[in-house]
């Protein structure tokens, strides 16, 4: 399959951008994990061999696939979110691509993207999220027994956030995972992932109580067929452009 790769770089953070050979009109955007990154010549997305996969079957379908470095570890800060709203208007100033957009968020990525999700929620067609963290002050309190992580927990959050390590706590009130209004499907490892599923669940239980409820896939075993459950669940949606 031929690919087309485009690069940019916004306030010093890199872009990758994948066009396949016939692009169905619909874009993709991945918000990685703590793993993640992205540099001008590839990502994390793009040399591990799972997700990689998940990419190769959403270019296979026609999907443009895009994703940023974000500030790698940023846990869901505000100044995440502002250049995700400026590389969406980047791409789709630069790419010939329906409005609404899938994303694909694994992790502490889920928290960019479900805030990015509510500052566009009429632009968000769909929303697929693997082992998602959507409470990072439940994480931070999780952790308080784990020391050495959760000392380097804080410090990482105190600089996404640019606060000092002791108004780490304070500076999250508020920050609870929004409602989705776009319909959202969670594929959850319970061996593979490192955020619990009672997180979860409490989410499960806040989009039912809205009125949008969530899709909730429990893995026990590899994500083997993953990327095309993906692509069906992003297809699903699609009827109405």
């Amino acid at each position: 399959m031929c690919i087309r790769k485009r690069v940019y770089r916004l306030d010093g953070e890199w872009t990758i951008v994948l066009v396949p050979e016939k692009p169905n009109g619909f874009g993709v955007f991945i918000f990685g994990d703590v793993s993640h990154f992205v540099d001008a010549d590839t990502s994390f997305w793009l040399q591990n061999y799972t997700r990689a996969s998940i990419v190769e079957e959403l270019l296979n379908a026609g999907y443009t696939v895009y994703t940023s470095n974000l500030y790698r570890r940023h846990w869901g800060s505000d100044k995440a979110v502002r250049l995700a709203e400026r590389i969406y208007k980047l791409v789709h100033k630069q790419e010939i691509l329906n409005g609404k957009i899938h994303i694909l968020a694994e992790g502490m990525g889920v928290l960019a993207a479900n805030a990015f999700q509510h500052n566009k929620s009429s632009r968000i067609r769909s929303a697929a999220y693997l082992n998602p963290c959507l409470n990072v002050k439940d994480l931070i309190l999780q952790e308080q027994k784990h020391k050495l992580f959760y000392k380097r927990l804080i410090k990482e959050i105190g600089l996404a956030y640019g606060v000092e390590r002791e108004d780490v706590l304070e500076t999250l009130d508020g920050k609870e995972i929004a409602i989705a209004r776009c319909p959202v499907k969670i594929w959850h490892h319970s061996i593979k992932s490192p955020y619990s599923l009672e997180q979860i669940r409490k989410y499960e239980q806040l989009q039912e109580t809205a009125g949008s409820p969530i899709q909730l896939i429990l893995l026990s075993d590899s994500y083997q067929s993953l990327g095309r459950k993906i692509v069906q669940f992003f297809q699903s949606e699609e009827s109405s452009l």
